[in-house]
């Protein structure tokens, strides 16, 4: 089949996942899943390596991210049960004082949006803002805005989160190195967009009456939270016992940073040891991304449950029940290098790849500017991320990019899709729902803001790559 037919199979597939997630509202996984198999077949996949390659793309990607999504999130759900997450809070407003507790929060968002999904994260925090914001009779967009903000920045740059995890995975890149230039380029970011949202906030815009009532109108802090429960499963009874007994700030920040600290020792043994030393193969392997969010995961369960009096059943139960929320997923990922491995097959990959190249654009601006497209049209961050990093492959295997390089493209990808958070976004609609915005003001407020850090995620790492 020529290029030219290869680009119009490519064209039609994603205009197809695109209807299908849009218009039609079929789960990304089923959408992404269907249009491979379609794809294959017009692209001359013979039928009978068609399930091969299905289960060749699925295997590949799952064997690399779904126990590292799985232990992230248990490493969540066990903070968040054990009153971890909002003792992680409290401390940060003691420590930073009243004038800057919406930088205060905004920290908290950053902290905790590394183990914590972005959606869990707002469930969680909300409650918070809605006692400090009813406590200092401020806005609650104050606290609100700059908080949120930063629990997507984390949720579309760094590991664990699923789709930095599979377009780190899909293109090659260490996570290591995804980390050690992702962590300072996010905490900037969420810098500037806490700077911006400062700024935003200094008029105040309506709240819806049902919210105004929540956090202005009396009762404390668990009543503004209520009307979330629905959202999530009940709270086992460990997130009571943890509210009795909250874990300490230094405690919760330790467990956070583990694996990220094990993951970047196994990187800097990796480059800068000597092959063939104990040290290094130690780091190697205690710097899998995997081994490191398993020794996470047992410490988390340790010290913040089994030390504090949970049985093992209670552990158990509260680590099982992190998997159901993130099994969908891991399985969009999963289709998302199912999508990859056919375009690799069919050609189509390579046709794509000469198209990109002609354009003469960046590969950083190329993988930001697709990854922002595809986030815009049709919502999730995820599937933008993995669709990107599966049309961009082929590109990148063309050119000899260092380890550095290839985390930075990563970097911009994440860039892109924080970016232009609205209407077709859930997060947009949690959001704004939980803190009483209408859509006009939400347009104005959230998605300028997170596309205003998406383009300063994307200059940082533009200028990193100038460097490495």
């Amino acid at each position: 089949m020529s290029h030219g037919a290869l680009l119009a199979v490519a064209a039609g597939g994603v205009a197809l996942l695109l209807l299908m997630i849009i218009k039609a509202k079929i789960q990304p996984f089923v959408a992404l899943v269907v249009v491979s198999i379609g794809v294959a077949l017009t692209a001359g996949v013979p039928a009978a390596e068609l399930v091969a390659t299905i289960e060749e793309g699925m295997g590949s990607t799952l064997g690399h991210i779904a126990t590292i999504i799985a232990l992230g999130a248990m490493i969540g759900r066990i903070i968040e049960l054990s009153g971890g997450a909002a003792s992680l809070a409290h401390s940060l407003m003691e420590r930073f004082g009243e004038k800057r507790t919406p930088l205060a929060l905004t920290a908290a968002g950053f902290l905790l949006g590394i183990p914590v999904f972005f959606e869990v994260g707002l469930i969680i925090l909300m409650p918070i803002a809605y006692g400090v914001a009813r406590a200092s009779r401020k806005p609650l967009l104050v606290y609100a805005l700059p908080m949120g903000a930063a629990m997507l920045t984390v949720h579309a740059f760094l590991p664990p989160h699923p789709g930095a995890v599979a377009a780190a995975t899909t293109i090659g890149a260490d996570q290591g190195w995804v980390l050690l230039f992702g962590i300072p380029v996010t905490a900037v970011v969420i810098l500037l967009g806490y700077l911006l949202a400062k700024r935003m906030t200094r008029r105040e815009y309506p709240m819806t009456a049902d919210v105004y009532a929540k956090v202005f109108g009396g009762g404390d802090d668990s009543e503004a939270g209520s009307e979330h429960g629905s959202e999530n499963e009940p709270a086992p009874k460990a997130a009571v016992e943890g509210a009795e007994n909250p874990p300490s700030f230094g405690m919760v920040v330790s467990l956070i940073v583990t694996p990220i600290v094990l993951i970047l020792l196994g990187t800097i043994g990796t480059n800068f040891l000597s092959e063939g030393s104990t040290l290094r193969a130690v780091l190697t392997v205690l710097g899998a991304p995997m081994v490191a969010l398993l020794v996470a995961a047992a410490l988390a369960a340790y010290f913040l449950g089994a030390r504090r009096g949970w049985s093992s059943a209670r552990i158990s139960e509260v680590m099982g029940s992190a998997l159901p929320g993130v099994a969908m997923v891991i399985l969009v990922a999963g289709a998302g290098g199912v999508f990859g491995k056919v375009l690799v097959k069919t050609g189509i990959g390579d046709a794509v790849a000469d198209v990109l190249d002609r354009t003469g654009l960046p590969l950083l601006a190329l993988a930001f500017a697709m990854t922002m497209l595809l986030r815009a049209v049709q919502g999730s961050t995820t599937v933008a991320l993995v669709t990107t990093a599966g049309l961009i492959t082929p590109l990148l295997q063309r050119t000899d990019l260092s380890p550095q390089q290839l985390a930075l493209v990563c970097l911009a990808m994440g860039a892109g899709g924080l970016s232009v958070s609205h209407i077709n976004d859930a997060g947009y609609w949690m959001f704004t729902r939980l803190v009483g915005l209408e859509v006009g003001d939400g347009l104005r407020t959230w998605t300028v803001l997170t596309t205003a850090m998406g383009v300063a995620g994307f200059l940082l790492t533009s200028l990193l790559w100038l460097v490495v």
